[in-house]
């Protein structure tokens, strides 16, 4: 299982615990971690040239090699769904445009993960600043403003994790959060790429990724109908760590059918 975080700009520290729960209660299944380019314990270039989704692509894709992996599951968090998303189809288009007989050169991906991962950067934005307006007009305390938001629909844990503080110590500071990539639009593969991958669409219930943000992954993004969505109720954003043996069994489920 391959994992990618979110952000952009927040290391995969928050994510740790998914190996904890994957293949509980007997772990069998390896589960790969890295940092992206600009976070972390990866370098972190000044120059914003250094940094786009095609070069982080670029890097995924040379990971995988590096590995010598020949297929795994491939998970995505927040921002690393699009990450996720985007390697498949330059997968798909890759492979389609191939001639007849003309084998792979890519390690096979059995299975891909959404987690709340938004197809259009602009509509979360907007979702979340309508959170931010309700809880404004709730109370305008502006010091508890961002505590109120998270346990709303970011974490909805009293004391705030380990893995998240962790995460955010971490972060980058050249190209994060959604200012960095504030037009990203998710638009299906080419009409002749290859099937891509059967997909697990998830979200918490309380999750600023509204199910508004994450419909278009299953009416019109993949080029099949194999693709599932599953709602952790009482959840939000950070449903991993919120409940991880329930999140961490529906994650193994779908990876097991696709072994």
């Amino acid at each position: 299982l391959v994992v990618l975080h979110g952000g952009p700009g927040v290391p995969s520290d928050y994510l740790y615990p998914l190996a904890d729960v994957v293949g509980d209660p007997t772990p069998y299944r390896s589960v790969v971690f890295y940092d992206q380019l600009g976070c972390g314990r990866s370098e972190e270039p000044t120059d914003p040239r250094c940094y786009s989704i095609a070069l982080a692509l670029d890097d995924l894709d040379f990971l995988l090699k590096k590995l010598n992996l020949k297929q795994f599951h491939l998970y995505g968090q927040s921002f690393g769904g699009i990450l996720a998303y985007e390697y498949i189809k330059r997968v798909a288009e890759r492979e389609g445009s191939r001639p007849s007989g003309n084998g792979s050169s890519a390690p096979k991906c059995l299975s891909i993960i959404l987690s709340s991962t938004p197809t259009e950067v602009k509509m979360v934005e907007q979702d979340v600043n309508e959170i931010l307006a309700r809880l404004r007009e709730e109370d305008d305390d502006e010091s508890t403003l961002a505590e109120r938001f998270r346990l709303e629909c970011q974490c909805r844990i009293a004391s705030y994790p380990e893995p998240l503080k962790a995460a955010y110590g971490h972060a980058g500071s050249v190209w994060k959060g959604t200012a960095a990539i504030p037009d990203y639009v998710a638009h299906p593969p080419t009409k002749n790429a290859k099937r891509m991958p059967s997909a697990l669409v998830m979200r918490g219930e309380f999750d600023f990724v509204s199910s508004e943000c994450i419909c278009g992954w299953k009416s019109t993004l993949f080029n099949h109908k194999f693709v599932r969505e599953k709602i952790l109720k009482a959840c939000s954003h950070h449903a991993l760590l919120e409940n991880g043996a329930g999140y961490g069994e529906i994650v193994e489920s779908f990876c097991s059918e696709y072994d």
